[in-house]
């Protein structure tokens, strides 16, 4: 018989290698990657050598009712699951250390238990009596939710089974141990198995299950990544600990649309709705300012107003710096050599800093013409006119391109007040309610109508 491989998995991204070294190739993390056991070579392979049931096949024409679903009550958390929880699925939510994350399953977890459903709260992290304290200080004290504090995955599981839950939540996966798994908690592996035994369970008993998981230092579930692609809905909760706004964000749903947000924002008693995200990013924007541009963007399937600031400033140093939180970096590198070369404004010598107003992250192109706005304006030191609103892409060439859902973005800067908008020429909405449109076709045009250069 052939001597079992032996494979050794990196703990922090979850790549895997024949022999053992001090350095990941592929996170480039140090003293990660620890020995896995091969798999079995005895009856699991002889019983796939056998024969087994055949499977029942459907046609695509086949009626299904759509998935029953059961609403919270909180209509930012319903919005990003794609109009309430679904039965039999598994979620995964993600975040920074203390953004919020237990706070919110704790309130989405009463809000379910008032609604009828029965929701068992695990908690690997904390004691029972942490728990019920948060929940006396969030007003959440009477809510029929039962708590355990366990790490032991068979107990969980066992648990579970025998209560039969609507709703699970377990947080977090990363302090599951499954005592069939020969590594410690947290590590690929104990953090796979934990991940494919809950999503089993989900999927057998009918019951939804909610898992919290850590992130690494660059923004990403910690874990391997097998474990989004396990579960139906992978959501991200973002913010700013310095801002009291938060984001929740849907990445992957099966039972929904996929980049949808909502919007929260954390106050004394918990985590508050925002039902007028835009409203609430814009509260604290004073006097037009230079180097201050309002963008209409689209998150999900809600059009959201944000604020850019763009401040430019002679550089000290040979290399100038390029900052930018909210948005990407590469991308602002481009807008830089776009103007550059084909407009010829250059930013030589001078630091440029970019900032997305009240902790928002921007990832669509259609905001390349308001950070360009908002660049010139700082640069120039000239103020846009007020109530103005800004959105379009840049392309290499310097031409304007159309982006969708130009209609949602024109009523909601109307809604709030704005009055123009600056826009690509182009698209299908030609016309705005009310509206003045300023339509370029290029940046060249765009910079000499605006700012009166070029």
């Amino acid at each position: 018989m052939a001597k079992p491989t032996l494979t050794f998995v990196c703990q922090s991204c979850g790549a895997a290698f024949s022999k053992w070294s001090g350095r990941c190739d592929g996170c480039g993390e140090w003293n990660t990657i620890a020995e896995e056991k091969p798999l079995s070579e005895g009856p699991a392979k002889q019983a796939l050598g056998g024969r087994g049931r055949a499977v029942t096949l459907t046609d695509l024409a086949a009626n299904e009712a759509p998935p029953p679903r059961t609403a919270a009550g909180l209509d930012e958390l319903d919005r990003v699951l794609g109009g309430g929880l679904v039965p039999a699925s598994a979620v995964l939510v993600g975040g920074d250390p203390g953004i919020g994350k237990s706070t919110l399953l704790l309130q989405a977890a009463a809000a379910f238990a008032r609604s009828g459903l029965k929701v068992i709260y695990v908690s690997g992290e904390e004691a029972s009596a942490q728990v019920r304290l948060r929940a006396q200080r969030l007003g959440l004290a009477d809510a029929p939710v039962q708590l355990a504090a366990e790490t032991n995955l068979r107990d969980i599981l066992t648990t579970l089974d025998n209560e039969r839950p609507d709703l699970a939540i377990v947080d977090s996966i990363q302090t599951m141990w499954a005592d069939n798994v020969g590594s410690a908690p947290g590590s690929v592996s104990q953090v796979r198995a934990a991940a494919h035994e809950l999503t089993s369970f989900a999927k057998k008993r009918g019951s939804a299950v909610i898992m919290v998981g850590h992130v690494t230092k660059d923004g990403q579930i910690a874990g391997p990544r097998v474990v989004e692609h396990m579960v139906d809905t992978v959501l991200y909760f973002e913010g700013e600990r310095g801002h009291q706004f938060r984001i929740l964000r849907s990445v992957k749903n099966r039972f929904g649309p996929a980049d949808e947000i909502g919007v929260f924002e954390m106050t004394g008693g918990g985590l508050a709705q925002v039902t007028n995200p835009s409203a609430l990013f814009l509260s604290e924007r004073g006097q037009p300012a230079p180097g201050s541009v309002v963008f209409s963007g689209i998150e999900g399937t809600r059009p959201v107003l944000v604020e850019l600031q763009a401040l430019v400033a002679p550089s000290p140093h040979s290399q100038p710096r390029r900052s930018v939180v909210g948005w990407d970096g590469s991308r602002l590198a481009m807008i830089l050599a776009v103007l550059e070369s084909r407009c010829g404004i250059p930013f030589a010598g001078l630091d440029v800093y970019l900032n997305v107003a009240g902790g928002m992250k921007i990832s669509e192109p259609a905001a390349d013409l308001a950070v360009a706005a908002a660049l010139l304006s700082a640069r120039e030191d000239s103020a846009l006119p007020p109530e103005t609103v800004v959105f379009g892409e840049i392309s290499l060439s310097g031409a304007l391109r159309p982006v969708g859902q130009a209609e949602n973005r024109l009523k909601e800067a109307q809604k709030l007040g704005f009055s123009t908008a600056i826009m690509p020429k182009g698209g299908k909405a030609a016309k705005g309610a009310g509206m003045k449109l300023s339509q370029m076709s290029d940046l060249t045009s765009f910079v000499g109508d605006v700012f009166g250069a070029g």
